[in-house]
């Protein structure tokens, strides 16, 4: 069995995960719109739900869309 290694977080610890910061949050999102669940996105637990929460308060105040129609 061979170990994985752990990926750093694309989060630094100091950096805010915030509704405003759009181009961050765009990172953790597909091209249809869906959140990137947290094995893909390297993120630790409490990290993925501050995200989650800042991406649909930024969906709701209409800075990023509910999803993409393209």
């Amino acid at each position: 069995m061979a170990l994985q290694n752990k990926k750093a977080s694309p989060v630094k610890g100091t950096e805010l995960l915030d509704y405003k910061d759009i181009d961050l949050l765009r990172r953790f999102i597909t091209e249809q719109g869906k959140i990137l669940p947290r094995r893909s996105t390297g993120l630790t637990s409490k990290q993925q739900k501050k995200l989650t929460k800042a991406i649909k308060q930024a969906r709701i105040l209409a800075l990023l869309p509910f999803l993409n129609k393209d």
